[in-house]
C-alpha cells in the first residue's frame, strides 16, 4: 500500500513526539534537575495557570506567662498567594509538496528528508528552551550600551547569539509594556554576522536602526512572551508571580553582587550563600555555573591541591564537589549558564509546571497543514509550561566573578 498523509501523520506523532521528549530530557541539564507536574494547573478565561500559596509568616501567638497572667494572644500563619501563568512555546517544521510526494514514489528518500528536519527541530527546541530556563520573561538575546545608526547591534554578551537567527530589536525603555516597542526597521531582521570580540552584530540588508543604551535582541515576536527563568527568579527585586517585595518582604533571593567589577572566585563566598539560604530554612542542592567559572573554581581546587576528580551525584549528573558541613553540593555545568555567575538552588523548591509535554498540533484531525498559496505542508509541535518555585528565599544567586 503506497503512503499517505494520513500514514505520514501517525509516523510522525507515534515516532517523533517520544523522540523529542528524550532529546529534551537529556540535553537540558537545568531542566533536568527540575521536578516536572502538573499539579495545579487550571484553566480561566484568558489562559492556563497555577495558583499556590506561600507562607511569609509565624504564628505570633507564643509566650511565656507568670503564674495568673493572661495567655498570649491568639495569632495565626500569615500567607500570600502566587499565581503561575504557563506559557505557550512552539517549533514547526515544513516540507515542501515535492517532498511529500516522495512518500508515494521512494518512501524511503521521504523518510529521510523528514529525519533531517526532525533532528534540527528536537536540537533547536532543546537549545531555546534550554537558554530560556536561564533568562527572564522579557526573551532578552542581548542588551547593547551603545548608540548606533546602523544595519548593526553592538551586544555587550554574544553568548545567545547565532548566525541566522530571526530578532527583533526593543526600544528597552517600553519593556515594562505588555507589548514593548519594535524599533524602526527592527522587526524580523536576520543576523549575517557576529564578531565575538566587539560584539558587533551585523544584519542581512542595508536598513539602519538607531540603537540607545538598554535597547535588546529578542526572538522575532517573543518580547515578554517566554519562560520566567533563574535570572529572574533568583533576583533580591521584582513582582513574581505577582507577588511583590515590597509588602512581602520574604520573597527575594540573596544576591551577592560587586557592583559591576569582576572578582576572584573563593570558598568563603561560596559557604557564605549557602549559609544564607540555610538561616532562611533551605539548604543549597546544586551549583550551577557556566564553562568559565567551572573552570574558576576548578582552579581554585588546584591551587589549594585539592583532589579534583569529579564524582558522580543523585541523578546521573557529573561534576566537582563543594564541600560543607552538610555535605557534598554538585558544582554542575550548563553552557548556556549566564556568564561570571554561580547559582545556588533548593531543587524541592523549584517545579516546571506543564500541561502536557510536546504534541503535535492536530485539533482539526490533521498533524500537516498546508501552507496557503504555497506548494508546501508543515506540523507545529506545542507546549504550555512555566517554571515556578514556592520559596524564592530558598536561593541564591553570586555574580561578578571572574572565569578561568
Amino acid at each position: 500500500m503506497p503512503a499517505t498523509l494520513t500514514t505520514v501523520n501517525a509516523i510522525l506523532k507515534e515516532v517523533y513526539e517520544k523522540q523529542i521528549q528524550d532529546q529534551l530530557q537529556s540535553e537540558t541539564v537545568g531542566l533536568k534537575r527540575i521536578e516536572t507536574t502538573s499539579d495545579g494547573i487550571t484553566q480561566n478565561v484568558g489562559g492556563k495557570y497555577v495558583v499556590f500559596p506561600i507562607r511569609i509568616a509565624r504564628n505570633a501567638g507564643v509566650g511565656a506567662r507568670g503564674e495568673n497572667e493572661a495567655l498570649p494572644t491568639a495569632g495565626n500563619q500569615g500567607y500570600a498567594a502566587g499565581q503561575v501563568s504557563l506559557k505557550y512555546l512552539y517549533g514547526s517544521v515544513q516540507l515542501t509538496g515535492q517532498t511529500i510526494e516522495l512518500a508515494d514514489k521512494d518512501f524511503q528518500a521521504f523518510a529521510s528528508a523528514l529525519q533531517m528536519e526532525m533532528d534540527g527541530l528536537k536540537s533547536d527546541l532543546a537549545k531555546d528552551q534550554n537558554r530560556q530556563f536561564w533568562g527572564t520573561n522579557t526573551g532578552t538575546l542581548a542588551t547593547t550600551t551603545t548608540v548606533t545608526t546602523a544595519n548593526t547591534f553592538t551586544a555587550t554578551n554574544v553568548q545567545y547569539l547565532e548566525v541566522g537567527q530571526i530578532v527583533d530589536v526593543i526600544d528597552g525603555t517600553t519593556l515594562g509594556n505588555a507589548t514593548p516597542t519594535v524599533k524602526a526597521n527592527g522587526t524580523a531582521r536576520t543576523i549575517a554576522s557576529i564578531v565575538a570580540a566587539t560584539g558587533v552584530v551585523t544584519f542581512v540588508g542595508a536598513s539602519t536602526v538607531t540603537t540607545a543604551s538598554g535597547d535588546i535582541l529578542v526572538r522575532t515576536g517573543n518580547a515578554n512572551r517566554e519562560l520566567t527563568g533563574l535570572s529572574q527568579i533568583v533576583a533580591s527585586s521584582g513582582t513574581l508571580y505577582n507577588i511583590n517585595p515590597g509588602t512581602t518582604p520574604q520573597w527575594v533571593s540573596t544576591v551577592d553582587s560587586n557592583g559591576g567589577t569582576l572578582r576572584a572566585l573563593s570558598e568563603g563566598l561560596m559557604i557564605l550563600q549557602c549559609d544564607r539560604v540555610r538561616q532562611l530554612g533551605s539548604k543549597v542542592s546544586v551549583i550551577f555555573v557556566n564553562l568559565g567559572v567551572r573552570r574558576a573554581y576548578f582552579n581554585l581546587l588546584v591551587q589549594q591541591r585539592r583532589y579534583t576528580n569529579t564524582q558522580e551525584f543523585e541523578g546521573g549528573f557529573t561534576g566537582l564537589a563543594f564541600t560543607t558541613d552538610s555535605g557534598d553540593i554538585p558544582v554542575v555545568v550548563d553552557v548556556d549558564c549566564p556568564l561570571n555567575k554561580m547559582f545556588f538552588l533548593t531543587e524541592p523548591m523549584m517545579k516546571l509546571y506543564r500541561d502536557a509535554d510536546w504534541a503535535f498540533m492536530d485539533r482539526d484531525g490533521s498533524t500537516w497543514q498546508r501552507v496557503i498559496g504555497y506548494d508546501a505542508y508543515q506540523a507545529t509541535m506545542y507546549t504550555y509550561q512555566e517554571i515556578g518555585t514556592h520559596k524564592r528565599n530558598s536561593h541564591a544567586l553570586m555574580s561578578d566573578l571572574t572565569e578561568g
